[in-house]
């Protein structure tokens, strides 16, 4: 057997470096081991969060398994080896089986109503009352996180057709507290400033997109310490989605003003002390692989590069209850040449990718 001695700025936490730290037998150690060792050098950060992403899913529903390989393939050779993915229609539980694969925490399928979501995404329900116990199945079918949709165009509204919310406040409070109850978390797809008071009364434990917030769901949202995923890349094509929906002429307005103001709206979450995670949104409509250019977007918004970093790495590992650079933690790390903390775009270009203790590919 042979150790991996990684030597250089070992990135711990905000706070916290070292000079190195070995890998043995799959596993992180800092006491230097009497064994035969390769040496690398650069900065070594724990392994990248994507926290929204949708392996399984393309932009027509879900795919083949190889095809959701494929797509968990891109995002660890990006440096993501922690996935959150934000609702799938695949069954994608046969990842966790793959030691080349990165660590997936499932969020089951998005819960929709018929006609409200994109067509072969979600899990429709018939009725609003049906989403409590609709939770409590995806909870049992996930790995601790529940996906709702809190909000889409509704087209029965002719030309006046524009986001509104899916779900009654007070079904919205029982699903949330179904989750809970089932020891998982839920996450909710909005983009309507509509739908915000009642998923912030519901309890919800993290936001997506969260475009339509105003300086009042802002405050609310800081003060109750919920994370929103700011989804940079999928926000810009608002203005193409827009376009599509033209016929619609409040939906497209609208859909266009959160789009040309993303910037603008996640710099004052983050302002505001928000805590603003990094998210590609990849498996719809965007490709897997794109978390430098997520964290480059997320600068371009006025978030300093460490503070991404942070985000994109240790930070969100904690929230998601999963280990960073420890003693005896899996070796899940990336090395880089350059520092990302000072300059973004040393993240594109990942040295070296180290999962559970193996360089990938």
């Amino acid at each position: 057997m042979t150790a991996l001695h990684l030597r250089g700025t070992v990135v711990l936490d905000d706070d916290r470096e070292v000079g190195e730290v070995w890998v043995v037998g799959g596993r992180l150690t800092f006491t230097r081991p009497s064994l035969p060792t390769t040496t690398l050098e650069g900065v070594v950060l724990p392994g990248l969060v994507d926290v929204h992403c949708h392996v399984g899913l393309a932009a027509d529903g879900p795919v083949a398994d190889e095809v959701a390989e494929a797509q968990a393939r891109a995002d660890r050779d990006s440096g993501v080896l922690l996935v959150r993915d934000a609702g799938s229609p695949a069954d994608t539980a046969w990842v966790h089986a793959r030691e080349d694969l990165p660590r997936l925490i499932r969020s089951g399928r998005h819960l929709a109503l018929p006609k409200r979501y994109l067509r072969h995404y979600g899990r429709e329900l018939s009725s609003p009352s049906e989403l409590p116990a609709a939770v409590r199945e995806e909870a049992a079918r996930g790995d601790g996180w529940v996906k709702l949709v809190a909000d889409w165009i509704d087209r029965s509204l002719g030309e006046d057709a524009d986001l509104t919310p899916l779900w009654p406040a007070e079904v919205l409070r029982e699903a949330v507290d179904a989750a809970h109850a089932a020891g998982a978390r839920a996450t909710a797809h909005t983009f309507a400033a509509e739908s915000l008071d009642d998923l912030l009364d519901a309890g919800i434990d993290c936001l997506e997109h969260a475009t339509g917030a105003s300086p009042h769901h802002i405050d609310r949202i800081a003060a109750a310490g919920i994370p929103v995923t700011a989804t940079l890349l999928q926000i810009a094509q608002f203005p193409t989605i827009a376009d599509q929906g033209a016929r619609f002429p409040r939906f497209a307005a609208r859909m266009r003003a959160m789009g040309e103001r993303r910037y603008e709206h996640v710099r004052d979450l983050h302002d505001a002390g928000v805590p603003v995670l990094v998210g590609t949104d990849a498996g719809g409509t965007l490709r897997h692989g794109l978390i430098a250019a997520e964290a480059l977007e997320m600068t371009r918004a006025g978030i300093p590069a460490r503070e991404v970093v942070a985000a994109a790495s240790w930070r969100t590992r904690r929230w998601l209850g999963v280990p960073s650079i420890e003693e005896g933690a899996s070796a899940d790390v990336v090395v880089y040449a350059d520092d990302p903390r000072v300059e973004i775009q040393a993240l594109a270009a990942p040295r070296s990718v180290i999962l559970r203790g193996v360089a990938r590919p």
